[in-house]
Protein backbone atom coordinates (compact mmCIF):
# COMPACT_ATOMS: atom_id res chain seq x y z
CA UNK A 1 0.00 0.00 0.00
CA UNK A 2 1.40 3.38 -1.03
CA UNK A 3 0.92 5.73 1.94
CA UNK A 4 0.98 9.47 1.28
CA UNK A 5 1.06 12.39 3.71
CA UNK A 6 0.17 15.72 2.10
CA UNK A 7 0.96 14.13 -1.24
CA UNK A 8 4.44 12.98 -0.20
CA UNK A 9 6.03 9.72 0.84
CA UNK A 10 6.44 9.48 4.66
CA UNK A 11 10.08 8.54 4.13
CA UNK A 12 10.69 11.95 2.57
CA UNK A 13 9.16 13.66 5.60
CA UNK A 14 11.36 11.50 7.85
CA UNK A 15 14.56 12.56 6.12
CA UNK A 16 13.42 16.18 6.01
CA UNK A 17 12.41 16.28 9.68
CA UNK A 18 15.82 17.28 11.14
CA UNK A 19 16.10 20.24 8.77
CA UNK A 20 12.46 21.24 9.36
CA UNK A 21 13.06 21.18 13.13
CA UNK A 22 16.19 23.29 12.62
CA UNK A 23 14.34 25.86 10.50
CA UNK A 24 11.45 26.07 12.97
CA UNK A 25 13.69 26.36 16.03
CA UNK A 26 16.29 28.75 14.59
CA UNK A 27 14.28 30.88 12.15
CA UNK A 28 10.50 30.46 12.28
CA UNK A 29 9.98 30.58 16.05
CA UNK A 30 12.30 33.56 16.72
CA UNK A 31 10.71 35.49 13.83
CA UNK A 32 7.21 34.73 15.06
CA UNK A 33 8.14 35.69 18.61
CA UNK A 34 9.72 38.92 17.37
CA UNK A 35 6.49 39.80 15.54
CA UNK A 36 4.56 39.11 18.75
CA UNK A 37 6.90 41.28 20.86
CA UNK A 38 6.72 44.16 18.40
CA UNK A 39 3.03 44.72 19.26
CA UNK A 40 3.62 44.92 23.02
CA UNK A 41 5.49 47.10 25.47
CA UNK A 42 7.60 44.04 26.05
CA UNK A 43 10.39 43.67 28.58
CA UNK A 44 12.26 40.76 30.09
CA UNK A 45 11.57 39.77 33.68
CA UNK A 46 12.80 37.17 36.13
CA UNK A 47 11.26 33.69 35.68
CA UNK A 48 8.01 33.35 37.60
CA UNK A 49 7.62 37.08 38.15
CA UNK A 50 4.20 38.59 37.49
CA UNK A 51 4.58 41.24 34.78
CA UNK A 52 2.25 43.39 32.77
CA UNK A 53 3.18 43.80 29.12
CA UNK A 54 0.49 46.04 27.63
CA UNK A 55 -0.57 45.72 24.02
CA UNK A 56 0.48 48.84 22.10
CA UNK A 57 -0.52 47.89 18.55
CA UNK A 58 1.54 49.68 15.93
CA UNK A 59 3.00 52.21 18.37
CA UNK A 60 6.45 50.64 18.21
CA UNK A 61 6.41 50.76 14.41
CA UNK A 62 5.31 54.41 14.42
CA UNK A 63 8.19 55.19 16.74
CA UNK A 64 10.60 53.40 14.39
CA UNK A 65 9.76 55.83 11.58
CA UNK A 66 9.96 58.82 13.91
CA UNK A 67 13.24 57.98 15.66
CA UNK A 68 16.15 59.88 14.03
CA UNK A 69 18.65 57.33 15.34
CA UNK A 70 16.82 54.42 13.70
CA UNK A 71 16.27 56.30 10.44
CA UNK A 72 19.96 57.21 10.35
CA UNK A 73 20.89 53.55 10.85
CA UNK A 74 18.79 52.56 7.81
CA UNK A 75 20.48 55.29 5.75
CA UNK A 76 23.85 54.00 6.97
CA UNK A 77 23.13 50.42 5.94
CA UNK A 78 21.85 51.73 2.60
CA UNK A 79 25.20 53.44 2.02
CA UNK A 80 26.92 50.24 3.05
CA UNK A 81 24.93 48.11 0.59
CA UNK A 82 25.41 50.56 -2.29
CA UNK A 83 29.18 50.22 -1.85
CA UNK A 84 29.52 46.64 -0.68
CA UNK A 85 27.16 44.73 -2.99
CA UNK A 86 28.43 46.05 -6.38
CA UNK A 87 32.06 45.75 -5.22
CA UNK A 88 31.44 42.20 -4.06
CA UNK A 89 29.84 41.12 -7.34
CA UNK A 90 32.39 42.79 -9.62
CA UNK A 91 35.55 41.89 -7.70
CA UNK A 92 34.56 38.31 -6.93
CA UNK A 93 33.57 37.63 -10.55
CA UNK A 94 36.71 39.22 -12.01
CA UNK A 95 39.02 37.50 -9.54
CA UNK A 96 37.26 34.15 -9.95
CA UNK A 97 37.61 34.42 -13.74
CA UNK A 98 41.30 35.19 -13.37
CA UNK A 99 41.84 32.37 -10.87
CA UNK A 100 40.02 29.94 -13.15
CA UNK A 101 42.67 30.52 -15.82
CA UNK A 102 45.64 30.24 -13.46
CA UNK A 103 47.66 27.03 -13.82
CA UNK A 104 50.46 27.47 -11.32
CA UNK A 105 49.86 28.22 -7.62
CA UNK A 106 46.11 27.94 -8.14
CA UNK A 107 45.48 26.30 -4.75
CA UNK A 108 47.69 28.81 -2.96
CA UNK A 109 45.87 31.76 -4.49
CA UNK A 110 42.43 30.33 -3.75
CA UNK A 111 43.36 29.69 -0.12
CA UNK A 112 44.87 33.17 0.15
CA UNK A 113 41.60 34.80 -0.86
CA UNK A 114 39.61 32.53 1.44
CA UNK A 115 41.71 33.03 4.60
CA UNK A 116 40.18 36.42 5.59
CA UNK A 117 36.69 34.92 5.36
CA UNK A 118 37.44 32.15 7.89
CA UNK A 119 39.50 34.39 10.17
CA UNK A 120 37.70 35.71 13.24
CA UNK A 121 36.50 39.28 12.79
CA UNK A 122 37.97 40.30 16.14
CA UNK A 123 41.45 39.33 14.96
CA UNK A 124 41.15 41.03 11.57
CA UNK A 125 39.62 44.19 13.05
CA UNK A 126 42.81 44.76 15.05
CA UNK A 127 44.80 44.88 11.82
CA UNK A 128 42.39 47.37 10.21
CA UNK A 129 42.42 49.57 13.29
CA UNK A 130 46.19 49.67 12.98
CA UNK A 131 45.98 50.50 9.27
CA UNK A 132 43.24 53.15 9.43
CA UNK A 133 43.85 54.81 12.79
CA UNK A 134 44.90 58.46 13.01
CA UNK A 135 48.61 57.55 12.96
CA UNK A 136 48.14 54.28 11.06
CA UNK A 137 50.01 52.97 8.05
CA UNK A 138 47.48 54.26 5.48
CA UNK A 139 47.65 57.83 6.77
CA UNK A 140 51.44 57.67 6.90
CA UNK A 141 51.50 56.68 3.23
CA UNK A 142 48.99 59.35 2.23
CA UNK A 143 50.73 62.05 4.25
CA UNK A 144 49.01 65.44 3.72
CA UNK A 145 46.30 63.72 1.63
CA UNK A 146 45.07 61.76 4.66
CA UNK A 147 41.53 62.72 5.75
CA UNK A 148 40.94 64.64 8.93
CA UNK A 149 39.33 63.39 11.11
CA UNK A 150 40.70 59.98 10.26
CA UNK A 151 38.82 57.23 8.41
CA UNK A 152 36.88 55.58 11.22
CA UNK A 153 36.41 58.85 13.12
CA UNK A 154 35.08 60.67 10.09
CA UNK A 155 31.29 60.77 9.80
CA UNK A 156 31.46 60.74 5.98
CA UNK A 157 34.08 57.98 5.68
CA UNK A 158 33.30 55.60 8.55
CA UNK A 159 30.62 53.56 6.78
CA UNK A 160 32.42 53.44 3.38
CA UNK A 161 35.55 52.23 5.20
CA UNK A 162 33.53 49.51 6.93
CA UNK A 163 31.96 48.55 3.58
CA UNK A 164 35.40 48.10 2.03
CA UNK A 165 36.54 46.07 5.02
CA UNK A 166 33.55 43.72 4.82
CA UNK A 167 33.99 43.40 1.05
CA UNK A 168 37.61 42.35 1.51
CA UNK A 169 36.78 39.93 4.33
CA UNK A 170 33.85 38.20 2.59
CA UNK A 171 35.34 38.15 -0.89
CA UNK A 172 36.85 34.67 -0.67
CA UNK A 173 33.49 32.99 -0.12
CA UNK A 174 31.91 34.64 -3.17
CA UNK A 175 34.96 33.86 -5.29
CA UNK A 176 34.42 30.18 -4.54
CA UNK A 177 30.77 30.47 -5.59
CA UNK A 178 31.79 31.99 -8.91
CA UNK A 179 34.56 29.43 -9.40
CA UNK A 180 31.98 26.66 -9.05
CA UNK A 181 29.66 28.43 -11.50
CA UNK A 182 32.45 28.89 -14.05
CA UNK A 183 32.91 25.13 -14.24
CA UNK A 184 29.45 24.92 -15.81
CA UNK A 185 30.19 27.39 -18.62
CA UNK A 186 31.03 25.26 -21.70
CA UNK A 187 34.41 25.91 -23.34
CA UNK A 188 32.67 25.64 -26.70
CA UNK A 189 31.06 29.03 -26.07
CA UNK A 190 34.47 30.66 -25.63
CA UNK A 191 35.73 28.92 -28.77
CA UNK A 192 32.73 30.17 -30.73
CA UNK A 193 33.28 33.68 -29.42
CA UNK A 194 36.95 33.54 -30.42
CA UNK A 195 35.97 32.30 -33.88
CA UNK A 196 33.69 35.32 -34.22
CA UNK A 197 36.63 37.56 -33.39
CA UNK A 198 35.77 38.32 -29.78
CA UNK A 199 38.65 39.29 -27.52
CA UNK A 200 38.96 38.53 -23.83
CA UNK A 201 36.91 41.51 -22.70
CA UNK A 202 34.09 40.85 -25.14
CA UNK A 203 34.10 37.13 -24.32
CA UNK A 204 33.89 38.03 -20.64
CA UNK A 205 30.77 40.13 -21.13
CA UNK A 206 29.20 37.94 -23.83
CA UNK A 207 29.92 34.48 -22.41
CA UNK A 208 31.11 34.61 -18.79
CA UNK A 209 28.66 37.13 -17.37
CA UNK A 210 25.51 35.46 -18.85
CA UNK A 211 26.89 32.01 -18.04
CA UNK A 212 27.21 32.72 -14.31
CA UNK A 213 23.98 34.71 -13.97
CA UNK A 214 22.41 32.27 -11.44
CA UNK A 215 25.53 32.60 -9.28
CA UNK A 216 25.35 36.40 -9.61
CA UNK A 217 21.78 36.39 -8.30
CA UNK A 218 22.90 34.22 -5.38
CA UNK A 219 25.83 36.54 -4.63
CA UNK A 220 23.51 39.55 -4.76
CA UNK A 221 21.06 37.94 -2.35
CA UNK A 222 23.68 36.68 0.09
CA UNK A 223 25.69 39.90 0.16
CA UNK A 224 22.50 41.89 0.72
CA UNK A 225 21.36 39.68 3.59
CA UNK A 226 24.83 39.69 5.19
CA UNK A 227 25.09 43.46 4.78
CA UNK A 228 21.64 44.08 6.27
CA UNK A 229 22.73 42.08 9.33
CA UNK A 230 25.83 44.22 9.83
CA UNK A 231 26.78 44.31 13.50
CA UNK A 232 30.26 43.09 14.41
CA UNK A 233 32.23 45.47 12.22
CA UNK A 234 30.73 48.81 13.33
CA UNK A 235 30.58 47.57 16.92
CA UNK A 236 34.29 46.80 16.96
CA UNK A 237 35.72 49.31 14.48
CA UNK A 238 33.91 52.45 15.62
CA UNK A 239 33.10 51.64 19.22
CA UNK A 240 29.39 51.10 18.74
CA UNK A 241 28.32 53.08 15.70
CA UNK A 242 30.35 56.27 16.00
CA UNK A 243 31.01 58.99 15.29
CA UNK A 244 27.58 60.25 16.39
CA UNK A 245 25.76 57.26 14.90
CA UNK A 246 27.32 57.67 11.45
CA UNK A 247 28.20 53.96 11.28
CA UNK A 248 25.37 52.49 13.35
CA UNK A 249 23.44 49.72 11.61
CA UNK A 250 19.83 48.71 12.34
CA UNK A 251 21.01 45.49 13.99
CA UNK A 252 23.40 47.46 16.19
CA UNK A 253 20.57 49.83 17.17
CA UNK A 254 18.41 46.78 17.91
CA UNK A 255 21.10 45.51 20.27
CA UNK A 256 21.38 48.89 21.98
CA UNK A 257 17.61 49.29 22.35
CA UNK A 258 16.75 45.70 23.20
CA UNK A 259 19.67 44.63 25.38
CA UNK A 260 21.40 47.74 26.69
CA UNK A 261 18.31 49.92 27.20
CA UNK A 262 15.77 47.18 27.89
CA UNK A 263 13.21 47.81 25.13
CA UNK A 264 12.98 44.45 23.30
CA UNK A 265 9.52 45.23 21.89
CA UNK A 266 10.83 48.32 20.17
CA UNK A 267 13.93 46.46 19.01
CA UNK A 268 11.70 43.73 17.58
CA UNK A 269 9.77 46.34 15.58
CA UNK A 270 13.05 47.61 14.10
CA UNK A 271 13.92 44.05 13.16
CA UNK A 272 10.57 43.44 11.45
CA UNK A 273 10.95 46.61 9.38
CA UNK A 274 14.47 45.47 8.43
CA UNK A 275 13.22 42.01 7.40
CA UNK A 276 10.51 43.53 5.22
CA UNK A 277 13.03 45.88 3.60
CA UNK A 278 15.45 43.03 2.86
CA UNK A 279 12.65 40.90 1.38
CA UNK A 280 11.66 43.75 -0.94
CA UNK A 281 15.27 44.27 -2.07
CA UNK A 282 15.75 40.53 -2.56
CA UNK A 283 12.58 40.33 -4.66
CA UNK A 284 13.73 43.24 -6.83
CA UNK A 285 17.15 41.66 -7.28
CA UNK A 286 15.65 38.34 -8.30
CA UNK A 287 13.14 40.07 -10.57
CA UNK A 288 15.57 42.25 -12.47
CA UNK A 289 18.90 40.40 -12.15
CA UNK A 290 17.59 36.85 -12.24
CA UNK A 291 15.83 37.13 -15.57
CA UNK A 292 13.64 34.39 -16.92
CA UNK A 293 14.50 31.26 -18.81
CA UNK A 294 13.08 31.28 -22.33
Amino acid sequence: MNIRIFGRNPLGWLFSAPYLVFVIAIFAYPLGFAIYMSFFDYFFAAPGAHVNRPFVGFENFVQVFQDPQVLQSFVNVGVFLVINVPLTVVLSLVLATALNKVVRARTFLRVSYYVPYVTASVAVVGVWLFLFSHDGLVNQILGPLAPHPSWLSNAALAMPTIAIFVTWKQLGFYILLYLAALQNVPNELYESAATDGAGRVRAFFSVTVPGVRPATVLVLLLSTVVGANLFTEPYLLTGGGGPNGASASPVLVMYQQGIEQGHPGYAAAIGIVLVIGVLIIAWLQNRFAGGRES
